[in-house]
């Protein structure tokens, strides 16, 4: 109507021009809408005459500049201006342009970009890209056309406050460049050239703008394509791996228009590649199209790799890790195709996303089909795509890349499961010779990562791989020894390099072959050779060792180690090479000439210890440094002279006694005068043990040498302590001295406590160094010297790790404390008390008992100012006094037990010296005595024990192994009691019965691993299972801290009792009822449990423990008991409990028939009862033949069976007919068998029964399941008497029951648990073949109730709500004619102001879910694509008629920019439901009244051109994996919120 009225009124005007002018002035949204439209119409319509168009051409030019203009700026009337004015004035200007052509646009365009570059504010720009739209598609001038692409472009790249510029841009400008041809390739070249590109998010809004120029949706005229170019190719690949999800739609968005432009063109088009011989970016046949789509796998690569890389970055970085799993599993099953592409994109790849998504340790799972201990499916894969990559490679790049592999493995802090992983799919790479100095020295980094980790077995395991991988890959030409020697130096002996171990041989033969071919190093003297033998090398390594610079010969300062540490490995390394090629050639006699060269230097040096007081110290420490690292190398059995180490302590047992004179000087003069003589010292004394244990080894002989000194050492160092200081002032130099002393006492103390072969204690020195300690001072503290010179403030050696730490005297004065109860220890372990090691009547005159309490007093005062690493020998001096105070200071013992586990309980986060003092904690609480005389009085201490134990328990479950080293100690202790003439005891197993707690909770204890932890259980398995493949299980002190090991402890404990000794029958007694009472418990705890729960975990492990202690029990016990295991038949329990229940049940009748008639009582409970556990008396009756093996009477029970399974089988619960028709079976044969007369009569009835079951089941799920249950291993296989076995109760079984693979406990790990040993003659350890072979089977054994008869006959239900449609039954209205969109205001509904736009959803079924929502949270409108959805079959099921009490739009897709705009100038908010990177949360924004809402496809959401012309974008919070809701779903939660905030304010307002 509106077009009709401007038409008509410019053919009765005369001067258009002058209606113009008149309508502009003033310019009222009214009037601006009005001229808005007869501009449009001039535009619009054919050529004027000249004069007129001329007159036209002016007036529009003034409209344009003088209106419009100023109006868009905020200049005439702004104030009282509207959003339909200035979207009237906007589109006035567009037209006034068409009028007017290119000058206008080029003086609109000049003042715009005028007023861009002044700045101005937001409102100034955007009246000037308003302008510039309106010019843009008239412009004709090059130098114009480039400066307003420029000012677009730079408007786009604005950050910060530029998002709004940069949408109006996308959203205006650009489309209008778009259309004008030779602006169109200037903004190309601004987006997409080499200098200055905006960024990925910036450009693809860029490109979404520009897509209907660049990639028409109608036939494509010429000129630019942007699909020929490789750049917006990159751009789209870039945009697909974004962060940002409106990133990853525009690039999809894009990628989808160029794709269904080549299919409507239906030609052949390739874009040049970017270089090189690589596939095109997109390459696009028509004829090929469907022949792609058949393609081998081993073509895959026929596409540009960058595009699968972009697929595989998308899934690396997903939230979803089972996604990323996948991802990475698909990538590297790649290697199959055997046409990785040799790319620089790719290797980046490998490098970069893949191995950072590599680095997540919850990826290394195994999958449901694996054993246990089997390697994960991606450490398998790795290892063969690296080695099959590195294969395809060309030679020239294998290098360059594995180098930036292993830089990349230290470039962050790996976790111990995935650098496992890769170390070992480097050492599976095929030996070649790529890496040089640079890649050892970044595998030594790598090494360096291992470190971080606690996981001390997967730490040594992945050492051992770093050093296959140097052994495989290292070029020997371009390295030479001392860096190969650096590199070995950073792998830990304890953990993977040893002598005793396959990598050590392995290691040895590598240097053989590759002897002489090791590039020579620059500060090597080996002449003018170009390469240099190991033995060259160590022999200079051993002289330049002790070579030592005249500048240096008075350092004060204690050599490092790592130089020992350097050269007695190599030097053991070119020992065993030698003996490798002498074995090779075929020696028998070997010389030694090469090892003896090594030695000699050093021999030389020890030789003249004692008689030359002139050898530089710094000389002499390291000559001793070397000597003890040698010495320590005693892991091999020496049994074969021609061994290296035997050689090795045949040569150094000959300078013993100059050593030993040396080390005496040193320790008992005055030459240890300064702080840093402390570490020498340390030196010294660690020396002693190790020379006793080589003359022990080597030369009895040289035994008299060593108790001399012993003895020379005590008195001497006594009579240091003793000796008074006559000054007033403190020296240095003598309080050194005294701690010196008490250093060697305490080192002489702990050797003579030792189990040596020799015994020390006939030394005449050792009665007064026992009188000298009983008359010591406790706790004797050295007051700080006066003047401490700063040069010798050194660093302390700890001798155990051999760290350097500072040194204070603290830590001195510490040391001292500590030493002082070592000695003490010693004297106790002697005596018992200290008034039984000494003569004087001052110290007899107190009581035992007093000074007894009064040591440990001091020991408590000792465990408050020692620290937490030096309190070991405290705790075992308290284990020696705690029993005999017990009785006269309980209170005091209590306080000593509470002040200990204070001290554990706060190392519970130290890794280090945890360990060490849980042991000596639990020897002195859980000491045989200490137990003992608790026990007996059954006070305070007594409780308080037992409290100690469950907080250890508790401990247990949150720090692995805790509960490990109790049980170890206590069970050792209980079962196989040491020899102790102080212990008061006659039988050491009375703590058992005690502190049966322990075993109680022992044989249930084990934690539901998290998911996370689950990994690093699996791969230590995995390791394991590697045996010695793997040197870290060999060098690795088994620690014994799987959780698994405190059951298989009890267990074997328990094994190990004997039924006839009377203490052990009454303690395996008192276990059964304590388990029993746990298992009513829980029980009573959890009626219902789920399969795998703590709870069901629990209880099958109560039930194993009781199979295990069944057959020690008697029948006078079983008799009292059997109800109980009766009445636990009874709970509702799961599968595997239930097995175990039966299975007890059977062997019990099966030993003692006379239990049958308890078992038949059984069946006479009412149904109530019975309804909940049938199943599981009737599976029993299953193995009736082995229940009446052992009577003779068979006929009577045989006929009790047979009455009692026939009332069962018409039962009206299907699962117990199967039961009890699997029971009368194997009943029947049985009386069939023994000719049973009484039964003749129902012969002919029970075998028609049981051939109808075999033959009338013919069809459905009867006869499936009556066949799945005779297969069943319970029934089928399983003997309950020939299985009897730990591996069927701890493995099998629970396998076969499905219960959780970390309930699995393997014979294996029994057999590696040796801390307790199996019993003598032990027999039931394996099952039988046939069992062990089987697989789970598919049918749970089930107990249902009869009631479940009903739920047979119930149908299935249909509708889940009653869809009402309230006018069927009602009187038919005449307001049912009204037209739909009048329906809603005539029956008075609420006025909302909510649209909801569905134009862009497809599917019937939602949109009819919609109508209905919007419906009834009374939305004012439905757009939709097309009415002629309402009239769909889905639709109206779902929209229960709400269609015709709503108003219905139609906007198809391609209107929505339009109607969005037009929604806009009426004052709408458009809101979007979208993920982006500045959405709303739907929880925190607040809806305006009058709200648009948007709602994109079920598949693509709202498509990139529409994004930008939204106001608002909106996401709906989840926490779920899949992150996605259905359209409908998120429609409606939006529009209740909105309604939700509505009523809110109705009733604020009200």
């Amino acid at each position: 109507m509106e077009v009709v009225l401007a038409d008509t009124l410019l053919s009765r005007c005369g001067d258009r021009a002058a209606l113009l002018r008149a309508l502009s002035a003033p310019l009222s949204a009214e009037r601006a809408e009005a001229l808005r439209l007869l501009l449009q119409r001039l535009a619009a319509g054919g050529p004027a005459a000249a004069g007129e168009a001329e007159a036209l051409r002016r007036a529009a030019w003034e409209v344009a500049l003088e209106r419009c203009r100023p109006l868009l700026r905020g200049g005439e009337g702004a104030a009282a201006g509207s959003a339909e004015r200035l979207r009237a004035a906007r589109g006035a200007l567009r037209h006034c342009v068409q009028l007017c052509g290119a000058p206008l646009a080029a003086r609109l365009a000049r003042d715009a970009l005028a007023e861009l570059a002044a700045g101005g504010g937001a409102a100034a720009q955007e009246a000037a890209v308003e302008a510039l739209v309106a010019a843009a598609p008239r412009l004709e001038e090059p130098e114009l056309l480039s400066r307003c692409a420029a000012a677009a472009l730079a408007l786009l790249r604005e950050e910060g406050e530029g998002e709004a510029a940069a949408a109006l841009v996308a959203g205006r400008l650009l489309p209008a460049l778009g259309a004008n041809g030779a602006a169109l390739p200037r903004v190309w070249e601004g987006l997409l050239g080499a200098g200055g590109a905006a960024r990925a998010g910036r450009a693809l809004l860029a490109l979404s703008a520009l897509a209907d120029a660049l990639l028409p949706r109608g036939p494509a005229e010429p000129g630019l394509d942007a699909r020929l170019c490789p750049r917006f190719w990159r751009l789209v690949q870039e945009g697909l791996t974004e962060r940002d999800g409106l990133c990853r739609k525009r690039a999809r968005y894009l990628l989808k228009r160029a794709l269904d432009l080549s299919g409507g063109q239906r030609a052949e088009l390739r874009c040049a590649p970017d270089g090189g011989h690589e596939p095109s970016l997109f390459w696009w046949s028509a004829e090929k199209n469907e022949q792609l789509l058949h393609l081998c796998p081993s073509c895959c690569w026929l596409f540009h790799p960058s595009w699968h890389v972009c697929i595989y970055r998308r899934m690396f970085e997903s939230e979803n890790k089972t996604l990323t799993k996948e991802g990475i599993l698909h990538f590297l099953e790649l290697y199959e195709t055997k046409h990785l592409p040799n790319s620089f994109v790719f290797s980046e790849f490998v490098i970069g996303p893949l191995m950072d998504a590599l680095s997540e340790s919850s990826l290394y799972s195994r999958t449901p089909g694996q054993s246990i201990g089997a390697c994960p499916p991606l450490g398998m894969k790795l290892q063969k795509f690296l080695a099959t990559y590195l294969t395809l490679l060309p030679e020239e790049e294998k290098g360059s890349f594995l180098l930036k592999f292993i830089q990349k493995m230290t470039s962050r802090h790996w976790c111990a499961v995935p650098i496992l992983f890769l170390s070992m799919a480097l050492a599976s790479v095929p030996a070649c010779k790529v890496l040089g100095a640079e890649g050892l020295h970044a595998l030594r980094d790598v090494l360096q990562c291992t470190m971080i980790t606690h996981q001390i077995l997967l730490r040594g395991a992945a050492q051992c791989y770093l050093l296959q991988t140097t052994v495989h890959l290292t070029d020997v030409e371009k390295v030479s020894f001392p860096e190969v020697s650096s590199f070995l130096l950073s792998l830990r002996p304890e953990e993977s390099l040893r002598r005793d171990t396959l990598l050590w041989t392995e290691l040895c033969s590598w240097l053989q072959v590759n002897d002489r071919r090791f590039r020579k190093s620059v500060t090597s003297d080996f002449g003018r050779q170009e390469a240099s033998s190991l033995c060259q090398y160590v022999h200079s390594l051993v002289g330049e060792y002790l070579k030592i610079p005249a500048s240096e010969r008075e350092n004060c300062f204690m050599p490092d180690w790592f130089e020992a540490k350097l050269v007695s490995t190599m030097i053991l390394l070119a020992a065993d090479m030698e003996q490798m090629k002498n074995k090779c050639s075929g020696k028998s006699n070997i010389e030694w000439i090469e090892l003896e060269a090594f030695l000699n230097p050093l021999l030389d040096v020890l030789m003249k210890l004692g008689s030359n007081a002139y050898i530089p110290t710094l000389k002499a420490d390291k000559s001793l440094q070397l000597l003890l690292k040698l010495l320590q190398t005693r892991w091999l059995k020496c049994s074969n002279a021609q061994d290296v180490l035997f050689f090795i302590w045949k040569s150094l047992v000959t300078p013993v006694e100059s050593i030993l004179e040396f080390v005496l000087r040193r320790l008992t003069t005055n030459e240890l005068s300064t702080v840093g003589d402390l570490d020498r010292c340390d030196l010294y004394l660690a020396l002693i043990p190790e020379l006793m244990n080589l003359c022990l080894k080597v030369n009895l002989k040289k035994m008299s040498s060593i108790r001399n000194f012993l003895s020379s050492l005590i008195s001497a160092s006594i009579h240091n302590l003793q000796e008074r200081n006559s000054e007033k002032e403190l020296k240095l130099k003598e309080q050194i001295r005294k701690v010196a002393g008490m250093a060697s006492l305490a080192a002489v103390c702990e050797i003579m406590d030792g189990e040596l072969e020799v015994h020390l204690e006939s030394l005449p020195s050792v009665d007064a160094l026992k009188k000298f300690i009983s008359f010591s001072r406790f706790n004797e503290v050295l007051k700080k010297p006066s003047y401490i010179e700063e040069k010798n403030r050194y660093y302390f050696f700890h001798s155990s790790c051999e760290e350097k730490t500072s040194q204070g005297w603290g830590k001195i004065v510490a040391r001292y404390v500590r030493d002082q109860w070592i000695c003490l220890r010693f004297v106790l372990n002697s005596f018992g008390t200290l008034a039984q090691g000494c003569e004087e009547t001052s110290v007899m005159s107190l009581s035992m008992a007093e000074r007894s309490k009064e040591i440990l007093q001091s020991a408590l005062e000792a465990l408050s100012i020692l620290p937490s690493d030096q309190v070991s020998p405290v705790f075992d001096c308290m284990k020696v006094l705690v029993p005999k105070l017990l009785d006269s200071s309980e209170a005091l013992c209590i306080e000593a037990f509470d002040l200990a586990w204070k001290i554990i309980s706060s190392l519970s986060n130290t890794q280090l010296i945890f360990w060490a003092n849980l042991k000596a904690f639990v020897q002195f609480i859980f000491d045989t005595e200490v137990l003992a005389v608790a026990a007996s009085a059954k006070g305070q201490a007594y409780t308080k024990i037992k409290e100690v134990i469950f907080k250890l328990i508790d401990l247990s479950t949150t720090k692995t192994g805790v509960f490990n080293v109790v049980l170890s100690h206590c069970c050792q202790s209980w079962i196989f009691p040491t020899v102790d003439e102080r212990s008061a005891l006659t039988n050491a197993f009375l703590n058992a019965g005690n502190y049966s707690e322990l075993i109680t909770e022992a044989c249930v204890f084990g934690t539901v691993f998290r998911k996370d932890q689950r990994p690093i259980q699996d791969v230590h398995a995995f390791i394991e299972n590697l045996g010695e493949k793997c040197a870290a299980n060999v060098v690795t002190e088994s620690t014994n801290r799987d959780d698994h090991f405190v059951r298989i402890c009890a267990v074997k404990f328990l094994c190990l009792l004997d039924g006839t000794n009377i203490l052990h029958k009454t303690f395996m007694e008192d276990i059964f009822i304590k388990l029993l009472d746990k298992d009513e418990l829980v029980s009573r705890s959890r009626t219902r449990y789920y399969a795998n729960s703590l709870q069901h975990r629990i209880k099958n492990r109560v039930w194993q423990t009781l199979l295990v202690l069944l057959p020690k029990l008697n029948q006078n016990f079983l008799s009292g008991t059997l109800d109980r295991v009766f009445q636990a038949g009874f709970s509702n329990n799961q599968a595997s409990v239930k097995y175990f229940i039966e299975w007890i049940v059977i062997l019990t009748l099966h030993k003692y028939p006379q239990f049958l008639d308890k078992f038949w009582d059984c069946f006479c409970y009412d149904e109530e009862k019975l309804k909940k556990s049938i199943c599981t008396f009737l599976s029993v009756l299953a193995h009736f033949d082995i229940i009446l093996q052992n009577t003779s009477e068979k006929k009577p029970a045989l006929k009790k069976a047979l009455i009692v399974v026939l009332q069962w089988c018409f039962s009206h619960n299907f699962s117990v007919r199967l039961y009890a028709l699997i029971a009368l079976k194997k009943i029947w044969a049985m009386c069939r068998m023994l000719h049973v007369e009484e039964f003749e009569a129902l012969t002919p009835v029970i075998e028609s029964s049981l051939q109808q079951v075999e033959n009338m089941h013919g069809t459905g799920n009867a006869r499936r399941n009556w066949q799945r249950i005779q297969d069943h291993f319970f029934f089928a296989t399983f003997h309950p008497v020939e299985d009897y076995s730990l591996e069927t109760i701890f493995y099998i079984l629970p396998r076969l029951s499905e219960l959780a693979e970390d309930e699995w406990i393997s014979l294996s790990r029994f057999d590696r648990f040796t801390d307790i040993p199996w019993p003598a003659a032990f027999q039931w350890c394996h099952s039988r073949t046939e069992l062990r072979e089987l697989k789970p089977s598919d049918w749970a054994q089930q107990d249902m109730g009869s009631h479940l008869a009903e739920a047979d006959s119930q149908t299935e239900w249909t509708d889940v709500q009653k869809k009402i449609i309230p006018w069927k039954n009602s009187t038919p209205s005449l307001d049912l004619e009204m037209a739909f969109q009048d329906r809603a205001a005539k029956l008075g509904k609420s006025n909302s102001r909510l649209i909801v736009v569905a134009s862009l959803i497809d599917k019937p079924t939602n949109l009819g879910g919609l109508c209905r929502t919007s419906e009834i949270f009374g939305a004012s409108a439905l757009v939709v694509g097309s009415l002629h959805y309402i009239q769909d079959k889905q639709f109206q099921h779902l929209s229960v008629s709400a269609e015709q009490w709503l108003p219905l739009v139609e906007v198809k897709p391609s209107q929505l920019v339009d109607y969005l705009q037009e929604k806009k100038t009426e004052g709408y908010t458009i809101i979007g439901v979208e993920q982006t990177a500045k959405s709303f949360d739907l929880t925190e924004y607040c809806f305006p009244e009058k709200s648009l809402l948007l709602l994109g496809n079920e598949h693509e959401g709202i498509p990139a051109n529409l994004i930008h012309h939204l106001d608002v974008c909106v996401e709906i919070p989840q926490q779920g994996i899949i992150r996605s809701l259905n359209v409908h779903v998120s429609g409606a939660l939006l529009i209740w919120e909105y309604t939700r905030q509505q009523v809110i304010k109705q009733k604020q307002q009200q």
